[in-house]
């Protein structure tokens, strides 16, 4: 069975050396000691690893099935879930007026992680719910959050979000769900959604669904779209729960991976529906739900590629093939571990520098999402919404791609089931696609982010680089040369692919567009970039300050080298390729494809 072991020393590091977490002025964050972080990610940890890898196999290979309307869920899921309840992992930033534990969004963020990978299908039961959570919270009405908040806390009650159809993705000006205003002020909600996570099991005693419809006679396209609370159950006014709604699973999909999530045609016939937030404003709304989703699913880019890892350089160090180059290093044995062919060592130092950046990249976005929601710090707030496609499309992207590399470690065994690691890159692989497709992030950066506020946060972004780059030159000459540097080049490329854009894009727009993909990579290696820079400074401080454990922060020095000359140079050719705008990209006419 594959192993898993909650990364809690890198987490801690990240936590305090990198973040100093502790030393915040954002409200909440002076609780957030090392003692006391560290408590909460060795539970965390202990319950990933004991409780949900064991069943990560189980819902692989069980999936979920319909039964009579009834959704069950893979045997030993419910048993886990109400472990997961009692223990408040549900509750840990939510408001404590409605049963939460109020702590910082960073907190949720970091705990969370081992439970994605030890169970990703799993855990998308409550991380699903915690967004449905957060659009009430923000736009609900006073009674709406009394009536609804306290068991969504809990996970008593479960929530989703409904935006896809049939014949619209993405495009939700499409949408045919419609909403009938009624004489009560509620809605009847008409309509049929599809690929909807968690959209019904029996983990919960109600699901609170989140849909989006049009009202009728409102306006067409995207600006006549609104969201509505849609229970599975009407809730009375006593909190108990009522008469069925009218809204049914028509089936369940039949998915590459996740397979312990039911992923469910969602059936609308008349259902009670109420008003969220304003008419025709829906995507404000859903847009507070899917912005944590992103950030969300960027962390499960990256924790899939935490597990499959761990796993690929326990195999390299067990496998026995071939002799080192350079002479046995086994000599008593019949072959060399794997771990010595400079080839596995690029794969897992590929593996391993990614992994420990993008944990970096997530965390401090999760800080940002803090400083914007406790300090009402705009500018925070701007950055989070420039960096949010970022940490998205590029970790998924790349998530995906180690998950395949760690699988590649094991040969031919990773192409079998029985070793787990073909799960890791199923499983990943759809991060790529929900929550907005990383085509639609990398649209979404250069059509969207880049001009948000006259192009005030993209500049924030350099500015900020260029002064921590000032701030730390010239102290230490290792940490200039293998980091600083680098780091300078990178965001030069960034900086001269921003000013193509600026350049040739009014023109002709497909020369921006044509480059967004690129442009989002080429921006996420940046960040990564960034990220190993902190953290290098934080490990060189550490070890001049006579930390204990010099192995950890020798070690995290070597990785971040490895990044900075093995991966930041990807920029150039994300460059490269942006510059050569769109006439190659849309040569051809449709008929010749």
């Amino acid at each position: 069975m594959p192993i898993y072991a909650a990364p809690t020393k890198d987490m801690q590091f990240i936590l305090h050396d990198v973040l100093k977490a502790s030393e915040s002025d954002v409200p909440g964050y002076e609780e957030l000691d090392r003692d006391f972080t560290g408590a909460v990610l060795e539970e965390a940890g202990k319950l990933a690893t004991e409780v949900l890898l064991p069943l990560n196999a189980v819902g692989d290979q069980q999936g979920c099935t319909l039964e009579n309307g009834v959704v069950r869920t893979p045997d030993g899921f419910k048993a886990a879930f109400e472990a997961i309840k009692e223990g408040g992992w549900t509750a840990l930033d939510c408001d404590p007026d409605y049963g939460g534990q109020g702590l910082p969004y960073l907190m949720n963020t970091a705990a969370m992680e081992p439970f994605v990978s030890a169970n990703m299908a799993f855990n998308m039961y409550q991380g699903l719910t915690h967004g449905a959570y957060s659009a009430i919270y923000v736009h609900g009405s006073d009674e709406q959050k009394a009536r609804y908040l306290p068991k969504m806390t809990t996970c008593d009650w479960t929530g989703t979000m409904n935006l896809t159809e049939p014949h619209c993705g993405t495009d939700l000006g499409l949408m045919r769900t419609k909403a009938e205003p009624q004489a009560d002020g509620s809605y009847k909600i008409t309509g049929q959604k599809i690929f909807i996570s968690a959209g019904d099991h029996d983990l919960s005693d109600n699901v609170i669904h989140l849909v989006l419809a049009k009202i009728t006679g409102g306006p067409e396209g995207i600006k006549g779209v609104s969201l509505f609370i849609v229970p599975k159950f009407m809730v009375n006014d006593d909190g108990t729960l009522g008469d069925r709604n009218g809204v049914s699973v028509g089936k369940i999909e039949e998915k590459m991976g996740i397979h312990g999530n039911a992923t469910c045609v969602m059936n609308y016939d008349a259902a009670t529906g109420f008003l969220l937030g304003e008419e025709h404003k829906g995507m404000r709304a859903m847009f507070t739900m899917m912005n944590e989703a992103r950030l969300g699913v960027g962390l499960q880019g990256y924790a899939q590629s935490e597990i499959a890892y761990q796993n690929a350089v326990a195999y390299a160090k067990d496998r026995l093939q071939g002799r080192a180059v350079t002479g046995a290093e086994n000599p008593d044995g019949p072959a060399d571990p794997l771990i010595v062919h400079p080839d596995i060592r690029r794969n897992l130092m590929d593996q391993k520098a990614f992994t420990e950046g993008a944990r970096a990249f997530t965390y401090w976005g999760a800080h940002l999402i803090d400083r914007a929601h406790r300090l009402g710090d705009k500018d925070a707030d701007g950055l989070i919404s420039l960096m949010t496609p970022v940490i998205k499309g590029f970790q998924t992207d790349k998530g995906f791609e180690m998950a395949v590399n760690a699988q590649q470690v094991y040969g031919g065994h990773g192409y079998i089931e029985e070793w787990g690691m073909s799960q890791y890159a199923r499983d990943a692989r759809i991060a790529m696609i929900y929550e907005g497709a990383n085509g639609i992030q990398a649209l979404d950066l250069v059509g969207r982010k880049l001009a948000q506020d006259g192009g005030k946060h993209v500049m924030a972004f350099f500015a900020m680089i260029k002064d921590f780059i000032g701030e730390n030159k010239g102290k230490d000459e290792g940490i200039d040369r293998d980091f600083l540097e680098p780091l300078k080049a990178a965001s030069k490329d960034l900086q001269a692919a921003g000013m193509y854009f600026m350049q040739n894009g009014m023109k002709n727009p497909n020369n921006a567009l044509a480059g967004s993909y690129d442009f989002m990579h080429l921006f996420g290696h940046v960040c990564l970039g960034y990220m190993w820079s902190r953290m290098a400074i934080a490990a060189k401080a550490a070890l001049d300050g006579g930390a204990s454990d010099v192995a950890f922060y020798e070690t995290k020095l070597a990785t971040g080298r490895y990044y900075m000359a093995r991966q930041l140079p990807a920029t150039v050719m994300h460059l490269r390729r942006i510059e050569t705008g769109a006439e190659t990209v849309m040569a051809l006419t449709a008929e010749q494809f």
